[in-house]
């Protein structure tokens, strides 16, 4: 018999990535419409966009189902309560967006040191004027969080001559890419040196502010913030305030505590603050990143073998050690 998955569709068709087997029926779910009856037999669902509500709004009708997949790496907006207390297992995009994500730190890094900036701002003026700008060389980077985003971040961080710290849940030592890994009590002392901060945290109820208006304090007037993780990690208002004042040299912000971001933020008008659309991950190809992801778990899961990037609900997110 075949096993019947739901794919909940995105902003792009997937049906020319999922191609038909004997082994599967897929019946496809389009978000804006109602499901076809057949789709609440589903014993998988692949669930293309986090955003979308329908199996939260249908969850009592899915009787089946025994697997989720979420072409994520943060699972926050899936792991619904009543997801959370179920014994389905879910499982994200992990490893997807390490590269994509890791270079566009780098850029923001590169940007924010080269000033580049005021570079685009002469442009548009007409303006010539050779000025200085320093290099990442040497240069002192403080990862918080240190899950495989983080870690290729470092890597390519410290391929450009800069040394790395990094804060995890627990201090360890030895690591490969971090060395000494900190806890989140020594955060403070470790901004003080930093030049670079960059933020890869997940949105749980232990990040929720951890990066508060005193970790903002202890960082030198140099210094630079980036955030790539999730909005909730950071207190925007005592970011905002720094570099207004002139307290913070810059910072980049790829996600925000409330997304879309309003045309009329005041985030868009705050100085040297780099503001994207949670874009850093996306890259060409990713679709097709994203559903190898999932058909490798979707064969081990038609032969009953343990599936990969498992999440732990209660922790919200893959725990270390998970290949």
């Amino acid at each position: 018999m075949s096993v019947l998955v739901g794919v909940v569709e995105g902003d792009t068709p997937s049906r020319e990535l999922l191609a038909p087997r004997p082994d599967v029926d897929f019946v496809f779910i389009e978000p804006s419409s109602e499901p076809l009856a057949e789709a609440f037999d589903a014993e998988a669902v692949l669930m293309w966009n986090p955003r979308s509500r329908v199996l939260r709004e249908n969850w009592n009708r899915f009787s089946r189902l025994r697997w989720v997949h979420t072409g994520s790496a943060g699972v926050e907006r899936v792991l619904f309560p009543e997801l959370a207390a179920s014994n389905v297992v879910l499982t994200n995009s992990r490893y997807v967006f390490d590269q994509a994500l890791a270079e566009y730190t780098i850029a923001l890094m590169l940007a924010l040191g080269k000033d580049l900036l005021t570079t685009f701002r002469y442009q548009t003026e007409h303006r010539w004027v050779q000025r200085e700008t320093e290099t990442l060389s040497g240069k002192a980077v403080v990862m918080v969080g240190v899950g495989p985003i983080a870690r290729r971040t470092a890597q390519l961080a410290k391929a450009l001559g800069m040394s790395v710290r990094g804060i995890g849940h627990t201090a360890r030592g030895g690591d490969p890419d971090f060395g000494d890994i900190a806890a989140p009590g020594d955060l403070q002392t470790l901004f003080a040196g930093a030049d670079y901060v960059v933020l890869v945290l997940p949105n749980t109820p232990q990040t929720a502010g951890m990066v508060d208006a005193g970790a903002i304090a202890a960082l030198k007037p140099t210094a630079r913030l980036i955030n790539v993780g999730r909005g909730s990690t950071l207190d925007q208002d005592a970011l905002c305030e720094a570099l207004r004042s002139g307290r913070l040299a810059g910072a980049a912000l790829d996600v925000m505590r409330r997304e879309p971001l309003p045309a009329d933020s005041p985030l868009w008008d705050v100085p040297n603050l780099i503001v994207s659309p949670h874009m850093s991950g996306d890259h060409t190809g990713m679709q097709r990143d994203i559903a190898d992801v999932f058909l490798q778990n979707l064969n081990r899961f038609l032969r009953g073998e343990p599936l990969l990037n498992v999440v732990d609900k209660a922790l919200g997110y893959v725990p270390s050690g998970q290949e």
